[in-house]
């Protein structure tokens, strides 16, 4: 993965010091469906992990890791998730819809 990232120390400029811990910024805000602002102290800065993730979206590193680790780099994937689609808190378990035969 290393060799696919920005901030190796041959690069010019600054430098990321940790892109495992990055990463896992990355995927905690995925998870969460946070704002950037509520990312936890121990990540680092949230604008600085931000402005990191900006550049390297830019960069198309993700695009690269993405196609290093999946079988079929050129595959159309679709994913839904909790965090993306909403359910009102009243629409659980709602009465009225078709019932489900066992």
């Amino acid at each position: 993965m290393e060799p696919l990232c920005l901030g190796k120390k041959t690069d010019r400029g600054r430098s990321g010091q940790d892109n495992r811990l990055f990463i896992e910024a990355v995927l905690w805000i995925a998870r969460t469906g946070s704002p950037w602002r509520d990312l936890p102290t121990y990540f680092g800065h949230w604008n600085s992990v931000y402005s990191r993730y900006s550049d390297w979206m830019k960069a198309g590193v993700f695009k690269r890791l993405f196609e290093a680790v999946s079988d079929e780099a050129d595959m159309e994937y679709a994913m839904i998730d909790g965090t993306v689609v909403r359910v009102h808190r009243h629409g659980q378990g709602a009465k009225g819809g078709p019932e489900v035969r066992r």
